[in-house]
């Protein structure tokens, strides 16, 4: 592609956890401005109809892994690049916060070698609404010093030498993107003798109406836990202040199998009052 500089201005935007009232004023006064969003799967459809503009186009570029649906980073670039071209104002919504495990970098290459405009509004990121929402103080005192964001989606992200030390520490540990890796996760801390006392939560779709929180020992995981299928989005709380979460919780499992994120298969790229309707990178997945 060839672009000239542009007028456009492209907003990277976090959409939080899940429940719409974590959503940032800054973001929601974009939403109602922009003229293009182009939305995560993790984003709240009450979030979209609640602060997005009539006459704005809705664009889903979302991924969903385990049914191998994508949109892939360079089709996002390019929509970024299309439409600031066409001298809009596009929002890039991303769920949680827009620099936690997000692929912001690839999008910010992509704005800085094409000189587009461009602000980031942060969020309430996953780990912070989750824990929230699940009454767990991710530092509370006495039970952790600090608190570490983490993924395990491939075997070679984490060596050996690193699971000895993250057995060993007293920190909290928060696992993004993880939950179908939970199994070699709790595996390689439990052979590296992790303390008894740090213990284990799941939150599934955290701080919508579909939470449920599943907790356990470590060592009890196996029996409890393990074959389980979490729903999307589920985060990995191991320490021991998810001891709190049986004395701090405030919210009732839901018990529900529901999708409050719809998969990517029941989406339309929504497009409101006669918006154009010829954009060629519109994802249809």
């Amino acid at each position: 592609m060839s672009y000239q500089p542009t007028k456009g201005k492209v907003i990277l935007a976090a959409a939080g956890p899940g429940d719409p009232e974590l959503v940032t004023l800054k973001t929601v006064r974009f939403l109602q401005q922009a003229d293009v969003v182009l939305a995560d799967r993790l984003v709240s459809e009450d979030i979209i109809k609640a602060h997005v503009k009539p006459g704005a186009e809705v664009i889903y570029v979302g991924k969903q892994c385990r049914r191998g649906i994508s949109t892939p980073q360079l089709t996002i670039n390019e929509l970024l690049v299309h439409h600031a071209g066409r001298n809009q104002l596009v929002v890039r919504l991303k769920g949680g916060d827009t620099g936690i495990f997000s692929n912001i970098l690839d999008e910010l290459e992509t704005l800085v070698a094409y000189q587009i405009p461009y602000e980031i509004v942060p969020g309430v990121t996953a780990a912070l609404g989750a824990s929230a929402y699940a009454g767990i103080p991710l530092t509370a005192r006495g039970y952790a010093t600090s608190v570490r964001f983490l993924t395990y989606y491939k075997s070679d992200v984490v060596t050996d030498k690193e699971w000895k030390e993250l057995a060993e520490t007293n920190d909290t540990l928060v696992w993004y993107m993880s939950s179908e890796t939970l199994d070699t996760v709790v595996e390689k801390l439990t052979q590296h003798q992790i303390s008894a006392d740090k213990l284990l939560a799941v939150a599934e779709q955290a701080t919508t109406p579909l939470q449920n929180i599943h907790t356990c020992s470590l060592y009890d995981y196996e029996r409890q836990l393990k074959g389980m299928v979490f729903l999307s989005p589920s985060l990995v709380i191991i320490g021991k202040v998810v001891a709190l979460h049986e004395q701090f919780a405030w919210i009732a499992n839901s018990y529900s199998k529901e999708h409050y994120f719809k998969p990517l298969t029941g989406r339309v790229s929504t497009i409101h009052d006669g918006a154009a309707k010829d954009n060629k990178h519109v994802n249809r997945a």
